[in-house]
């Protein structure tokens, strides 16, 4: 058995995680990556969050967890024959800015594809290659800031500062993105430059579908920082985390707690906002029980739960432990997390040790290097001629399958009329309204290009149909809990009896077995459990939830998982299983915390904005009074070298406190943070956010404005490269809709070709193509066994 990209060869021209774990994923499949670097290194050699001191030319803890089963090549940047002879054997080369040799002029991406036409470039960039913002200083903080990410959907405290999603996140997600969408455009021949963006990968990373959700209802989804209740909590002996992602969660959490007085079916308010009213005595009664008693009895309710995770504790926790979660560095003996995905009879390459700087220069460079077959004509929609069946609901599940919806697959989203889609419920438009169901921005941000089929699986009639479904799809993905699944009787072996070379990717929570197996699973609990929850706030109160994170994550890694099914597929004609659950995929982007606590006995901990990457590295108050009337304007600063403080300190005029001796340095700035936030807190005080911004850009100084999500329309660099198109929606109305976070040189002309379905509008379409005439039709749906209306009482039957 060979691994599904055996063979598949890919030049790494970039230094830091995000280009590093896009490589890692590439490796995992089987595909021999070649890490070319300057003679220095790559940066992220010497790296080490907890400033451990590391041996440079082998590579700290995170480097070689990364950089497991490379090769490493020295390329001296004034004789560069070895690395054209390297891109000329290549499929693929990934890149990134930050090294000696990606500054050279002719290994830009564009000037690389022009002298060899037909190799993938995954160009990985701040901004994009190109636009007014091109050019300019970021850092994966500051990118927050930009995206909206640093506001998410509220979170933090509205007497305190916006607080950022801790651990670098953004960084992993770009290099998600980037392993997915190389694989993607290798499905359709290959050959493009793929021009990422890293802001647009936070905008889909961090954010919930903002400009969408404000320019269909009116309004953005929240305008108050506040934290989520009961989110993560204090109880007797520790952390929990419980979660209310639904009504009947917060009813059953109000049962749960002994108060059932709290219920109110009738309130026009949100369950959020009813979850604040009783807060403060939610807390009292949370702080007096066991964390063990509270989990046991959440999960009797049914409602999402979790430990709190950290680098320290989550390699104990018994459901990771029994899954085999975690293994040993083969070089260093640190843990770090196994595959993000698990892959039926499909050989992913185990972990393997990391290269020494330049161990391969000598093999490669004697080596007669072959050049590479190019001759495919690269299809702008790679998956056109794929048929999805979507089982999904929320968000994690249909992220994925837009992805494929968008590059051209046929996408068929299944619902039911007692069921439909939960992110159909959660549109902020009351009940009262016509068509309710069908105006949810949220819905229509991830269902594009989709069509939509109802049945209702509690019928025989429900389940013949869905068994005929399956039995006519390349790909079935769900994410339900395990157990509804069995219920169904949808088990793999089942659906490949259907039909044998199927792919079915199934997203659980917490995985397809283990103690947590049926725990439901909401982007905050999964955050809460695997350690992404840990970094984000203030040290002197409980985490924050990212609130966001933890569903595109798993589904962009999901994305990668099935494309490596569909090429093992294609290699052997055989169908695959894959499992990507939810917290498998978190571990991942969160791997630095155990990483650094195993390597170095160093936990990470939250330091509201502070972090290690950058010094001095915050939030600051700028002067001006926000939309909502609030003085409450904020810009991000991060100064990520020598350099950059020296811009810093000419663009605000050499004061005499930022020309002292000892800031020149990253260690002295770092021992005097406080000081010099005061001082910089001052000066931006009395400046505008533009103003802030206008000054200290241009200087080469990493600054951003901490924007509300739904401006993010606003930001020329997201206008120039088009991320956002308009859609109309025949209930909804038209509205700026999200894309991909890449450009790529032969992509469609439009990434929403159509708008989100409408409930049950394509039954007639879809069923008809199994057979079914209009009066079969007309009895289902007077059966209720399909329709377009919910049936939220449960299916309506015909009267007899």
């Amino acid at each position: 058995m060979t691994a599904p990209l055996t063979g598949y060869t890919v030049v790494d021209l970039s230094s830091g995680i995000a280009g590093g774990y896009c490589t890692k994923l590439l490796a995992d499949g089987g595909a021999d990556v070649i890490k070319v670097e300057p003679p220095e290194g790559d940066r992220l050699r010497a790296w080490s969050a907890s400033g451990a001191e590391v041996d440079a030319a082998a590579g700290g803890a995170l480097f070689s967890f990364l950089a497991g089963g490379k090769h490493s090549v020295v390329a001296d940047p004034a004789d560069l024959d070895l690395l054209e002879r390297l891109l000329t054997a290549a499929d693929a080369v990934v890149w990134s800015p930050g090294s000696r040799l990606t500054e050279i002029a002719g290994l830009h991406p564009d000037r690389i594809r022009e002298r060899h036409p037909g190799l993938t470039v995954t160009a990985i960039t701040p901004f994009g290659l190109h636009g007014p913002w091109s050019d300019r200083a970021a850092t994966e903080f500051t990118l927050q800031a930009w995206s909206g990410g640093a506001l998410g959907i509220g979170r933090g405290e509205q007497h305190r500062a916006p607080a950022h999603v801790g651990g670098q996140v953004g960084d992993w997600v770009a290099g998600a993105y980037a392993a997915a969408l190389t694989l993607a455009v290798r499905a359709g021949g290959g050959g493009q430059l793929i021009d990422l963006s890293m802001l647009e990968a936070q905008i889909l990373g961090l954010t919930y579908y903002p400009v969408t959700y404000f320019e269909m209802l009116g309004r953005p989804w929240r305008t108050e920082r506040r934290p989520t209740v009961p989110g993560v909590a204090e109880a007797a002996d520790g952390l929990v985390a419980l979660g209310c992602g639904t009504a009947q969660q917060w009813w059953d959490l109000c049962a749960m707690s002994g108060h059932e007085e709290w219920i109110d079916e009738t309130s026009e308010l949100t369950i959020t906002e009813q979850a604040n009213l009783h807060a403060e005595e939610l807390f009292e009664w949370l702080r007096h029980e066991k964390v063990d008693d509270i989990r046991d009895l959440a999960s009797a309710f049914r409602i999402p739960n979790s430990p709190v995770g950290n680098g320290e504790n989550v390699t104990a926790m018994d459901h990771f432990v029994e899954r085999g979660n975690f293994t040993r560095n083969p070089r260093d003996g640190f843990l770090q997390p196994t595959h993000p995905y698990r892959l039926s009879g499909v050989e992913l390459c185990g972990p393997a040790p990391a290269p020494r700087l330049g161990e391969h220069t000598e093999h490669y460079a004697a080596a007669e290097l072959a050049a590479a077959v190019r001759d495919q004509q690269p299809n702008p929609l790679p998956f056109q001629g794929l048929r999805v069946l979507d089982m999904t609901t929320f968000w994690a599940g249909p992220s994925c399958t837009h992805i494929l919806a968008m590059l051209g697959a046929e996408v068929i989203h299944l619902e039911s009329t007692p069921r439909p889609d939960g992110t159909r419920l959660i549109a902020g438009i009351p009940i009262s309204e016509p068509l309710w169901w069908e105006r949810s921005p949220i819905f229509s941000g991830l269902n594009t290009n989709k069509k939509c089929v109802t049945l209702d699986f509690q019928t025989e009639a429900g389940r013949d149909l869905l068994r005929r479904l399956i039995a006519d799809s390349d790909v079935v993905v769900e994410n339900f809990t395990p157990r509804v699944i069995d219920q169904l009787g949808l088990d793999y072996d089942s659906v490949r009896a259907l039909r044998e070379d199927i792919v079915m990717v199934r997203m659980p929570g917490f995985g397809l077995d283990g103690p947590w197996r049926d725990n439901p699973a909401f982007a905050y609990i999964i955050e809460d459990a695997t350690g992404l929850s840990w970094l984000t706030g203030y040290p002197d109160r409980t985490p924050y939830e990212p609130y966001s994170v933890g569903d595109p994550n798993a589904g962009v890694h999901a994305l990668s998982a099935l494309l490596l099914a569909l090429e093992h597929r294609r290699r052997t004609g055989q169908g695959v299983l894959v499992e990507a659950a939810m917290a498998d995929a978190a571990l991942n982007v969160a791997a630095e915390q155990v990483i650094e606590y195993s390597a170095y006995g160093a936990l990470l901990q939250r330091d509201g904005n502070r972090g290690p990457v950058a010094a001095p590295q915050n939030i600051y108050q700028a002067h001006g009074i926000d939309e909502f009337g609030r003085d409450d304007t904020w810009v991000a600063i991060a100064i990520a070298d020598d350099e950059q403080w020296q811009a810093l300190v000419t663009a605000l005029g050499g004061p005499a406190w930022a020309v002292r001796p000892e800031f020149a340095t990253a260690v002295g700035r770092r021992a005097g943070h406080d000081l010099i936030d005061t001082e910089l807190a001052a000066w931006c005080r009395t400046r505008s956010g533009d103003e802030i911004v206008e000054t200290l850009w241009p200087a080469g100084v990493p600054v951003a404005k901490v924007m509300q999500p739904h401006r993010q329309t606003e930001l020329a660099q997201l206008e120039h490269r088009g991320f956002f198109e308009r859609v109309a929606h025949p209930a909804a109305g038209a509205a700026a809709h999200s894309t991909l976070p890449v450009r790529l040189s032969v992509g469609p002309d439009r990434y929403h070709r159509a708008p989100a379905p409408l409930l049950g509008q394509h039954n007639r379409e879809i069923l008809g193509r199994l057979g079914m005439d209009d009066a079969q039709l007309a009895a289902l749906e007077a059966d209720g066994v399909i329709g377009t209306e919910p049936a939220m009482g449960g299916r309506k039957k015909a009267s007899k």
